[in-house]
């Protein structure tokens, strides 16, 4: 059998092997990637509203022009209310970037120091995590500790913790996922651990601090550290496939923002200027530029793209954790970024 003949045969068995592959994908995410780019962001929403998310907002600021917000679908399916550019969102993960600058600030200030163990900063804390002696503040911002994620512990679901306590406490008295420092593995207790560090060394909530060191100064009047903060009727409305309940009652703890308030800040945080003076340097080594957020009825994706300096936020009201509305944000989101490039 000649070359030519090998990469033909090779060629064919790919093809099939893709085209077998596509009887395990669900083909609304395969009609959602293969038909054609609409003209525009807002027919691209519309066509993602008719694959099943309720409701979506995306805000678009790209150097030169003015930036844009797009809304599609329902704010409150129940009420039959539209979805609206201003309305607020439960952020999620999104919210480790602000943990993660807040933390960068306080040891540039001093007060806290990359290197210093878990163990010394939770003394009450070290029989009840393995290798605490050895985890360091750092390893825990850059999810390179071990320590297990609340949310994979099985009763997580099953038996839904009902404060800060309990959901830290499924991430206690587990076995480490990995030694610290020699892999990585996101996980939500590094950062929860992290907030309380900050309330106990500032000796009031670390929201307060987020908010005048990084809210305050770059005008962020429509981002809040939990639901208690807001009204209720601001905030869009969350939905889980399957499920009839609107989940924008649950306080996670978590942050609530508008979709300009997080472009605003992703910009500040991507040309520097929510740091001050050696702060830049210090979150560079610690943590990531862009996040996304996943939480039951909500999804977040907040990218800055550097070759058309474009941040990009787009807020998805409907989800489920077996990967499908997940993948099919992702797409929406893909094409998004390909209209604005074309």
């Amino acid at each position: 059998m000649t070359k030519q003949h090998i990469k033909q045969t090779l060629r064919i068995l790919f093809i099939l092997a893709s085209i077998g592959s596509l009887y395990f994908v669900p083909w609304v995410l395969v009609k959602a990637w293969i038909l054609p780019l609409p003209d525009t962001i807002q027919g691209q929403m519309d066509e993602a509203i008719g694959y099943g998310f309720d409701g979506m907002i995306v805000y678009v600021d790209q150097k030169g022009k003015q930036p844009e917000l797009y809304a599609a679908g329902w704010h409150d399916r129940k009420k039959k209310i539209p979805a609206y550019p201003q309305a607020l969102f439960q952020i999620a993960s999104i919210t480790k970037l602000y943990v993660a600058v807040a933390t960068a600030k306080l040891v540039k200030e001093g007060r806290l120091s990359l290197d210093k163990t878990l163990a010394g900063y939770f003394p009450e804390l070290a029989e009840r995590i393995e290798y605490s002696d050895k985890i360091t503040l750092r390893m825990m911002l850059q999810h390179r500790s071990g320590i297990p994620n609340f949310v994979d512990h099985p009763d997580y679901w099953t038996n839904p913790p009902k404060n800060r306590q309990e959901t830290l406490g499924y991430g206690l008295d587990l076995p480490a996922d990995f030694k610290p420092d020699e892999d990585y593995g996101y996980s939500n207790t590094n950062y929860m651990l992290i907030e309380n560090l900050m309330d106990t060394l500032l000796g009031y909530p670390h929201q307060q601090y987020i908010k005048e060191q990084i809210l305050i100064p770059l005008g962020l009047k429509n981002t809040f550290g939990s639901l208690s903060e807001v009204n209720i009727k601001d905030v869009m409305s969350g939905y889980y496939f399957g499920i009839d309940k609107d989940f924008k009652n649950e306080d996670t703890g978590l942050m609530l923002a508008t979709a300009e308030d997080v472009g605003i800040f992703l910009r500040a945080l991507n040309d520097g200027s929510v740091f001050k003076e050696g702060e830049k340097e210090i979150y560079s080594s610690i943590y990531v530029y862009e996040h996304t957020g996943l939480l039951p009825g909500y999804q977040s994706i907040a990218k800055y793209h550097k070759d058309i300096d474009a941040v990009v936020i787009q807020f998805n009201n409907t989800s489920n954790f077996d990967g499908y509305d997940w993948s099919l944000a992702e797409i929406i989101y893909g094409r998004i970024i390909k209209i604005l490039k074309k």
